[in-house]
C-alpha cells in the first residue's frame, strides 16, 4: 500500500480557525500553551488583511497528507544589512505528532527554503528551543547550521510599554 500524498498549498483566510489550532498544538508542544493568545481576527489581518497598512505581515502554508491538513509553515521577511538582501524567517514549523516522520516537515521546509530562493533570499533563519532534541537533528539533517554565539533577546509588549514611558523627557 503506497503512502497518501503530501501537498503544500497557500493558506487561506478560510483556514484561519485551522492556522490557530495547528498554533495552539504547537504551543502545547512547546509547553507554553499560555501564550498562545492569537485570535483569529489577529491571524486574519496580518496573514490575509493589511497587517500594518501595506498588505500581509506573515504567511502561511499548509501541509496536507491524503488531503488532511496535518502541519503548517507560518514565515515572513526580514532583512540583512550585512548582505545587502532580503531573508525569510521561519517563525514556525509544526507537524501533527500522530503524523510524523511521513515527509510532511521535510515538505514544508523545503518548500519556504524555495521561496527563499525565488525571492532572491540572502539566507534563512528560525530558533529552536534548546531541549527539542528531534527538531535541531532534523535542521541539521537538512544542512543547517546553529548560530553559537548568538543569544536570542526580546521584549514583550510590557517591556516595549516600559521602555517607551521611561524615555520621555
Amino acid at each position: 500500500m503506497s503512502e497518501p500524498s503530501i501537498r503544500i498549498r497557500a493558506a487561506a483566510p478560510s483556514d484561519v480557525p485551522l492556522i490557530l489550532s495547528l498554533i495552539r498544538e504547537l504551543a502545547e508542544y512547546e509547553r507554553a500553551p499560555e501564550q498562545a493568545v492569537a485570535t483569529p481576527e489577529l491571524i486574519h489581518q496580518h496573514l490575509f488583511g493589511a497587517g500594518l497598512g501595506r498588505g500581509p505581515t506573515a504567511e502561511c502554508v499548509i501541509g496536507e497528507i491524503g488531503g488532511r491538513a496535518e502541519g503548517f509553515a507560518l514565515f515572513f521577511r526580514n532583512f540583512s544589512t550585512w548582505l545587502g538582501k532580503p531573508g525569510l524567517y521561519l517563525e514556525d514549523l509544526f507537524v501533527r505528532p500522530n503524523t510524523r516522520g511521513r515527509g510532511l516537515g521535510k515538505a514544508l521546509f523545503l518548500h519556504v527554503a524555495r521561496l527563499a530562493l525565488e525571492r532572491d533570499c540572502g539566507r534563512m533563519e528560525w530558533s529552536v528551543l534548546d531541549w527539542n532534541t528531534p527538531a535541531i537533528n532534523f535542521y541539521k539533517s537538512q544542512g543547517a547550521t546553529a548560530m553559537d554565539g548568538w543569544t536570542v533577546h526580546r521584549l514583550d509588549r510590557q517591556g516595549l510599554e516600559r521602555l517607551k514611558h521611561s524615555s520621555r523627557a
